[in-house]
This record gives structure tokens, C-alpha cells and sequence, in this order.
């Protein structure tokens, strides 16, 4: 592949991403939060205990350390999330999700489904599990 070619094959990829990311923000606004704290609230589902240290948080979500830290203010405000002490080192904050952060990630996850059936509508089966398959050697 020449470089025009993948150059071109990447501005692609970005526009989509934007496009899916829009979108994905109108649909989980109606649940009133947005697509970074959605990913924040699949993240600390996702981890052991459902908590992780802020570092590893924003690594996995793909934000700053400072940006994940702007994003969980008031996300601890409202009783998404809640700050602990390390049980090992007092040093280390961790990043908790609640119990009502778990339900508000359970009833925005309809919303992400429906926005998921729109963004692959055209695609079939297959071709999914190609997307899929593609996506992950990305990484």
C-alpha cells in the first residue's frame, strides 16, 4: 500500500470515528451523560472489584491523566463514582464505580446497542465479524 493510500485510508478512518462519536454522544445524552463518562463507567464495570487507579483509568479510556481527572469531579459529584485509598498504598487513589453508576452504565447501555445497530446497519453478519477481527489488529 502506498503511502497516499494508507494516508488517505487513515483520514478515512478518522472521519468516521468522529462521526460515530457524534452520534454516540446525541444517543447517551438523553441518559443525561456523555460518551467519556459512559466509557469511564464501562471501564470500572469492566475491572476487578470495579475500581482502578486514575492513571490506569485514563489510559484505558484514552485520556489524560489531568482529562480523566476533569471528567471524574463531577462524575463523583452526582454519585457515579467515588474516590478510595489504596488498601496497599495510601498514596494511590482509586477510582470506585457506585451503585448508581452501575445502574446509570445498565440503562445507557440500550442506547449504545440502538446507536450500534444504526452505525453497522448496512453491514451483515460476516462482514461484522471481519470489521471485528480488522479492529483488533489495529490495536
Amino acid at each position: 500500500m502506498s503511502a497516499k493510500t494508507a494516508s488517505g485510508l487513515l483520514m478515512h478512518l478518522v472521519r468516521n470515528q468522529s462521526r460515530v462519536t457524534k452520534r454516540l454522544d446525541q444517543y447517551l445524552s438523553a441518559q443525561g451523560i456523555s460518551l467519556s463518562e459512559y466509557q469511564v463507567l464501562d471501564a470500572l464495570a469492566a475491572a476487578p472489584g470495579q475500581q482502578l487507579r486514575r492513571i490506569d483509568l485514563a489510559e484505558t479510556v484514552g485520556l489524560s491523566a489531568s482529562g480523566v481527572t476533569r471528567l471524574l469531579n463531577p462524575m463523583e459529584k452526582i454519585g457515579l463514582v467515588r474516590k478510595e485509598l489504596s488498601p496497599r498504598d495510601a498514596r494511590v487513589s482509586l477510582v470506585a464505580l457506585t451503585e448508581a453508576g452501575s445502574r446509570t452504565l445498565q440503562d445507557s447501555q440500550s442506547r449504545v446497542a440502538q446507536c450500534a445497530d444504526l452505525v453497522f446497519q448496512s453491514l451483515d453478519t460476516q462482514q461484522r465479524g471481519q470489521l471485528a477481527k480488522l479492529i483488533t489488529h489495529l490495536r
